[in-house]
């Protein structure tokens, strides 16, 4: 099993969205990718709640079968359109990729 942690840090503004809308935004359409793309085995997204300087403002957890379906998630068009509009709102990203 393979799973994929993000976080991100978002901009204040950003798209005519506050960075609250945005948040809300990313997760809407992260969270509606679960039925168009199979391979994701699960997916968890939360917002920070103590927004010290050391935190990212939200988090998402996904779980797949094998790297090979991580690509396919990676890789699918309509993963790609929610990646296209989060590169336009957020400041930072960190990624992990593990076995578990």
């Amino acid at each position: 099993m393979i799973r994929h942690v993000v976080m991100w840090k978002f901009k204040p503004e950003a798209e005519g969205k506050t960075k609250l809308e945005n948040m809300e935004w990313v997760r809407e359409h992260l969270y509606a990718l679960m039925p168009i793309i199979p391979e994701i085995k699960r997916m968890e997204i939360g917002f920070d709640v103590k927004h010290t300087d050391m935190s990212m403002d939200l988090l998402l957890l996904t779980e797949f079968d094998s790297m090979e379906a991580l690509a396919t998630y990676a890789e699918h068009p309509e993963h790609l359109k929610v990646s296209q509009y989060v590169r336009k709102v957020i400041e930072t990203r960190v990624v992990l990729d593990c076995e578990i």
